[in-house]
């Protein structure tokens, strides 16, 4: 799936042509440097390096790498396979890439929400009322085992532990509209991560 890198700005809301108010983020995608070309020959299967956002201090190795593409060291590197198009090393792909009207993924990595509970994490009720001298199990996850088969707790098992900060892919976002000017992005709907988190737009 070909894509772009692009950062969140922030969620806002639009009136369409029948007057409905419309959830919709803002995307800030390329302008997106192509940093390398991988090809079947050298590399075994075909693909597009793209950078995007630009770095003040690097490597020397990042330096050099970018120095072949013509372009300065980029923040966020990432490969996208299947254009249609066919560009070289140093080309630059902006947000043009993409039309209004069209279904897009976009996958980003969510925001972390630290060591939370059975009741955030996933949901759980709790004892309710404190009946029965119940007074410090309100939140608690209750039983999680069985007897002495299997006598260990299985994986998977709903429990307290770190939320967010893994990816997140939301998937047939439809393209409201194109900014091509100020290279924007708006799709309907969420994505991921939170204001200038980085996130790639495929389709």
């Amino acid at each position: 799936m070909s894509g772009l890198i692009g950062k969140k700005i922030g969620m806002t809301s639009i009136f369409d042509e029948n007057g409905k108010n419309i959830p919709c983020t803002v995307i800030e995608v390329g302008p997106c440097v192509v940093t390398q070309v991988r090809t079947k020959e050298a590399d075994g299967y075909e693909a597009l390096q793209l950078g995007f956002d630009d770095k003040k201090t690097a490597t020397k190795a990042a330096q050099g790498h970018a120095k072949k593409a013509g372009s300065v060291v980029k923040r966020k590197v990432v490969e996208f396979q299947g254009f249609e198009e066919d560009y070289s090393l140093g080309d630059t792909i902006t947000v043009e890439h993409f039309i209004e009207g069209e279904f897009v993924d976009v996958a980003g990595t969510s925001k972390g929400k630290g060591f939370q509970g059975v009741v955030k994490r996933h949901g759980f009720a709790g004892v309710g009322q404190a009946t029965h001298g119940q007074h410090n199990r309100l939140r608690a996850p209750g039983s999680i085992g069985a007897a002495s088969y299997p006598a260990r707790v299985f994986k998977g098992m709903r429990m307290a532990g770190q939320m967010g900060n893994e990816k997140v892919k939301v998937q047939n976002l439809r393209v409201l509209k194109v900014v091509s000017e100020k290279n924007l992005l708006v799709v309907k709907g969420c994505i991921p991560g939170a204001k200038n988190a980085y996130v790639t737009i495929q389709k």
